[in-house]
């Protein structure tokens, strides 16, 4: 695939803040719920180096999606195992919702100024973007298919029904997100409706901060 140079700059930022952010705040929910495992592997920082995941990064520039490291966590650490687990593992894509709120607002307070009303738009649109990208990361996290953080909203609970499903669940999941991510773009089949939601979240943050 040919790589658009201004894309790849466009692209490349949102993808670096928003994958170290995703996964600082994994580490941090987990510290902060009682377990040091992500802190003692040095995760609890938002040092990009120590979260991204170089072909996943890679991908997700030229594939449109993509992973970092994940965070380790023992579960024996936390109180309430079932609620904790959930909530380290919503916390990185609520993460990437906040972060792309807060692109939007930045986008909009300098779009208030006379300076980028009458020029300089493409920093506006650039803002913009990397919050849409945000918004990308949420909605395509919160995908129930492991290993995607929210198959861990029901997995947690499965491991200890059924242990033997959840680690086929683990086995295949992969395997079965990508066959289902290669056909939505190959085929032009629409599995997942990412990029219907995506639309559907920029959309009401411009009409709700009057672009």
């Amino acid at each position: 695939m040919a790589l658009d140079l201004a894309d790849i700059l466009k692209i490349a930022p949102a993808a670096v803040i928003g994958l170290t952010v995703h996964e600082f705040s994994h580490a941090y929910a987990a510290y902060k719920l009682g377990d040091n495992t992500a802190k003692e592997e040095g995760r609890l920082t938002l040092n990009p180096l120590k979260h991204i995941d170089w072909l996943g990064f890679f991908l997700i520039i030229i594939a449109g999606f993509g992973w970092a490291k994940p965070v380790s966590f023992n579960p024996n650490n936390l109180k309430n195992k079932h609620r904790d687990e959930i909530i380290i593992s919503i916390a990185g894509p609520i993460s990437n919702f906040l972060l792309a709120i807060l692109f939007f607002v930045i986008a909009r307070v300098l779009y208030s100024t006379s300076y980028f009303q009458t020029s300089n738009l493409e920093i506006i649109n650039l803002i913009m973007t990397w919050g849409i990208i945000n918004f990308s990361l949420f909605v395509f996290n919160l995908i129930p298919i492991p290993p995607l953080d929210g198959s861990h909203i029901y997995l947690t609970f499965l491991k200890e029904i059924n242990p033997k499903l959840m680690t086929n669940m683990y086995k295949w999941g992969t395997l079965g997100l990508i066959l289902i991510i290669v056909a939505e773009n190959k085929l032009g089949i629409n599995i997942l409706h990412i990029s219907d939601m995506v639309s559907g979240l920029s959309k009401f943050f411009i009409d709700l901060m009057s672009f």
